[in-house]
């Protein structure tokens, strides 16, 4: 992985796990965020390397940029961010299509239809960025550094760059990661629903310390 400088655009548990990896990793962060006063906490702690400003900050700053924000915001976070600050970036997609209506016996409802992604709708609105579908099948508690007594979880990934796909695949492995690449941006449409899949022992056991694993021979 070349990039050092990574903006981060959102503020919440997803987006602070993230910045703080690269963060232990040596990397320059800055959080982009509508309102700066939610991550006073986190900047205090977080060192010199790290900063906060706007989402067009954000994305300006990062030489790979992630987006971490609710799915049906990122739209209008990509917006705010600027397609030109967005240009021939990696942008890492950890959204998921969540509606806002509450689960069905521990099943999320999503927003998309079974043919379609959020990952897709957001490529298409910034087409000159090289989305990279990542992140959205696991808890902010295991997405850096996971330990399952030594046995690496996959990351399921995919996006329309070969390049971009290569240089995320260095960020997990850095973040203790086995990935696999499951092709363009349509793929989306099968790794976004794992974050149901994935949801389901957590909201009906309150069990969220897991994730998947590709088995092969």
């Amino acid at each position: 992985m070349t990039s050092k400088k990574v903006g981060v655009l959102g503020s919440g548990v997803v987006a602070q796990a993230l910045a703080n990896g690269f963060l232990e990793n040596d990397f320059a962060v800055k959080l982009g965020t509508r309102d700066s006063t939610k991550l006073s906490g986190w900047l205090k702690g977080a060192g010199s390397s790290a900063s906060v400003g706007t989402f067009a900050e954000a994305a300006a700053f990062g030489e790979m940029i992630v987006l971490a924000a609710k799915g049906s915001s990122a739209p209008d976070v990509l917006r705010l961010a600027g397609t030109e600050n967005l240009k021939g970036k990696t942008v890492v997609d950890t959204t998921n299509p969540i509606a806002d209506s509450p689960p069905i016996n521990g099943v999320i409802q999503y927003f998309t239809g079974p043919n379609e992604s959020l990952m897709e709708r957001l490529q298409k609105q910034v087409p000159e960025a090289n989305f990279v579908k990542c992140f959205s099948s696991v808890g902010s508690a295991l997405m850096v550094n996971p330990n399952f007594g030594g046995v690496k979880p996959t990351m399921f990934i995919c996006g329309n760059s070969a390049a971009a796909k290569e240089e995320v695949k260095g960020m997990l492995t850095i973040f203790g990661w086995e990935t696999q690449d499951m092709g363009m941006v349509e793929a989306a449409r099968a790794i976004e629903p794992l974050a149901m899949l994935w949801c389901i022992p957590g909201l009906r056991q309150n069990s969220w310390m897991h994730a998947f694993k590709l088995l092969k021979k």
